[in-house]
């Protein structure tokens, strides 16, 4: 093989190294077998491609026999961002209840257990913890995915969670970087920008990531916001001056920085993935995840193509991709050789956690269900993380407890008038999500309880606004375990 040939051999499979694709399937396809066996060196999963703890085990066992220490990544957030029970939803409340808990141990000991149950199928790098300081209550895309409105709470969790997930062997990849939880906008959709003054960001976006970093998280993700005080150019994924400067030179993180995915709007409306992942690259990113929405070969050999031409160019300086793709493989050999806590709690750790964090309001004379009530869940349009696949609500575990109850769904274009009427008789229990974020849901609340004022209100996101309702149950998030802990205290003792 000649030089030229060898260079070329290098930097093709150095440019596979830096992706992070996702695919379609329960089973690896055989394009992704063969990109592995070439350098590709890290693979996203999703939802649709997980149908039960053992399918997970043979498709990650698949990954392996091609290379031993393949990256296999998962957006593991527990409580409303499940992966892992995408269909039923999660056995593990989210970060907003543990914050409400404000118990460390507690958290570090749930993001071990979630971590074990990731590691015992043969993940090994998840997509979290979310380390955004929710200051922004009308924030679309983050809020219960958040610890909280307070940096230091947020900070003893972050680390607490990074702890938790590496005790079991599964690297942390702390997010969203330098911290989306003053935004308005959803970089699914658009790119937010954040035009808080350099040291209100320093005080209170980047103190979660410095606990991240102190607690050793292997990786971080960056955002697809702009920062005018740190770079009024570029968003963060794309800029220099955040992820080197910042992130690696005065915060000191040496491990592996992963993109959001780039075929988010905010990055492939503005930039698009090629011109989009070039920049991130260049700009200090080491992996680009990619495969949320495009999942196929051909958006892999374009990004591959596009890596390449650019260094070819001298756009990309192949010192750069080099050291991206070193940092790559130094994580694989990280999670080969981790050591594994490999003991469980002993007990339900999820739901403990999820009753933990209950706030219960009583304002009225009956505190509890005396017969079936009928639940009508006030349903907001899901934003693209959480997916509007996930079940959520209480009315199945009412159902379930209460046998005689009955349901209904409703969204902005319903009358609540019809609740009332379906309703009868029944006891009404009205299920919200984020209640202040959505003009309609409090207009129907207002008219439910001026018709009914023993209806009961469980609020399954922030609880920002006053408790409302003869009961009023707040719990911090619509994991599965938060229902059963919410449903368990209106049946009462």
């Amino acid at each position: 093989m000649t030089t030229i040939a060898r260079a070329t051999d290098t930097l093709t499979r150095d440019a596979l190294t830096v992706l992070q694709p996702g695919f379609v399937g329960t089973s690896a396809p055989d394009w992704l077998l063969r990109r592995i066996g070439e350098g590709l060196h890290s693979v996203g999963l999703f939802g649709r491609n997980i149908a039960s703890p053992e399918q997970l085990a043979a498709l990650t066992a698949q990954l392996r026999a091609e290379r031993d220490d393949v990256l296999v990544a998962i957006d593991e957030e527990g409580g409303d961002v499940t992966r892992l029970e995408v269909r039923s939803g999660s056995s593990f409340p989210g970060n907003h209840a543990l914050g409400a808990v404000d118990d460390p141990e507690l958290t570090r000991a749930v993001a071990a257990e979630l971590a074990r149950r990731l590691a015992a199928c043969g993940v090994n790098l998840n997509w979290a913890p979310s380390a955004d300081v929710n200051s922004n209550p009308d924030n679309p895309v983050i809020g219960v995915r958040s610890f909280g409105a307070d940096p230091a709470l947020v900070s003893r969790h972050t680390a607490a969670y990074v702890e938790g997930l590496q005790s079991a062997g599964v690297a942390a990849c702390t997010k969203h970087f330098p911290g989306h939880g003053d935004t308005a906008v959803d970089s699914h959709h658009a790119v937010p920008r954040i035009d808080a003054p350099l040291d209100v960001l320093r005080e209170r976006e980047l103190t979660p990531f410095r606990a991240a970093i102190a607690a050793g998280t292997r990786a971080v993700m960056s955002a697809h916001i702009l920062l005018p005080a740190l770079d009024p150019d570029r968003p963060a994924t794309l800029s220099r001056r955040i992820l080197t400067g910042l992130l690696r030179e005065e915060l000191n993180f040496d491990g592996l920085i992963v993109t959001d995915g780039m075929e988010m709007r905010a990055i492939s409306g503005t930039y698009g993935i090629e011109r989009g992942s070039v920049l991130a690259v260049a700009a200090g990113a080491d992996a680009i995840c990619v495969g949320g929405g495009l999942a196929d070969e051909d958006t892999v050999l374009r990004l591959r193509d596009a890596l390449v031409a650019a260094v070819r160019t001298g756009e990309l300086p192949e010192e750069r991709l080099a050291d991206a793709a070193a940092r790559v493989r130094a994580l694989g050999r990280w999670s080969a050789s981790a050591v594994r806590v490999e003991s469980g709690t002993g007990h339900d750790i999820g739901t403990t956690a999820a009753r933990r964090a209950l706030r219960i309001t009583v304002n009225g004379e009956h505190p509890h269900l005396s017969s079936p009530p009928y639940v009508a869940a006030l349903t907001p349009m899901a934003n693209i993380a959480v997916g509007d696949e996930t079940p959520w609500g209480v009315a199945a575990e009412l159902v379930r407890l209460l046998p005689g109850t009955e349901t209904g769904s409703y969204t902005a274009d319903s009358d609540p008038a019809d609740i009332l009427a379906a309703a009868g008789d029944r006891r009404i229990v009205t299920v919200v999500r984020d209640a202040h974020r959505h003009a309609w849901m409090s207009g129907a609340l207002d008219v439910l309880l001026a018709a009914r004022p023993d209806t009961v209100v469980v609020e399954m996101g922030v609880p920002q606004a006053p408790p409302r309702g003869s009961v009023h149950i707040a719990t911090h998030g619509a994991a599965r375990v938060c229902a059963v802990a919410a449903a368990e205290a209106l049946l009462g003792p």
